[in-house]
């Protein structure tokens, strides 16, 4: 154990200097034998967790791949939070999803006992053309973008409501005006109504979503409205935050 905190302070010492510093002067700031410092320079050099050039020390790869997951967990974490916050404020199901690599990918549901999600019976990825997620995302992207999707995943009814074909999808997101929520009712699964709200993330299509039983139905457009005020309220650090 004591040797990992020594190392550690090593490590946090290293950071602190952007233009490299010797083994003299860490030995110093942290407080270590010479010796001992020397030991562990080496020990995390050949981990790869600092490089050596010209006799000064500088972190090394290993250490920045820990920084940058450590910022992207921050990141996560941030969106999580935000999620729980508007779902217990709200009192509803929170979901956020983008449209990358040409795939539907739901990052984070924050739900409870209060406000469960849906059951994800049918995979998210292959139905965007059921459910308000996909709904939403598609609508972001231009016509080829749309077609491309459809192609790989084509419309196929799965519950009564279900929109029958490519062609009446289509037609419905080219009406969908820019920045209004996107609503299906029991297109997906039976029962539950869904409203997102579009998110745009520099170029990729985002969106933060609703869901409620059939029964609330005459509660998701005041819900989806105000979640898309909140979405406006913070919208520069939920940027950041969702750019993951």
């Amino acid at each position: 154990m004591g040797s990992v905190q020594r190392a550690m302070r090593l490590l946090e010492t290293v950071a602190a200097h952007a233009y490299g510093a010797p083994a003299k002067q860490l030995a110093r700031e942290t407080g270590l034998a010479l010796p001992t410092a020397y030991h562990l320079l080496r020990t995390l050099v050949h981990e790869g967790y600092l490089r050596r050039e010209k006799g000064l020390f500088f972190l090394g790869d290993a250490a920045e791949r820990l920084g940058r997951s450590g910022a992207q967990q921050k990141r996560r974490s941030t969106v999580a939070d935000t999620l729980a916050h508007w779902r217990d404020s709200i009192g509803v199901p929170v979901y956020y999803a983008m449209y990358r690599d040409g795939e539907i990918e739901v990052m984070c549901v924050s739900a409870s006992r209060q406000a469960p999600a849906v059951e994800e019976w049918a995979d998210f990825r292959e139905t965007g053309h059921a459910h308000a997620i996909g709904q939403c995302l598609l609508s972001q992207l231009d016509e080829d973008a749309r077609r491309d999707h459809l192609a790989r995943y084509p419309v196929r009814p799965i519950t009564p409501y279900t929109v029958r074909d490519n062609d009446a999808l289509l037609r419905r997101l080219a009406r969908t005006r820019r920045m209004e929520p996107v609503v299906e009712r029991q297109e997906y699964a039976v029962g539950t109504v869904c409203a997102a709200v579009p998110i745009t993330v520099g170029t990729t299509a985002a969106t933060m979503a609703i869901s409620l039983p059939v029964h609330q139905a005459d509660r998701l457009m005041p819900a989806a409205q105000r979640m898309q005020a909140e979405i406006g309220r913070h919208l520069g650090s939920l940027t950041l935050s969702i750019s993951i």
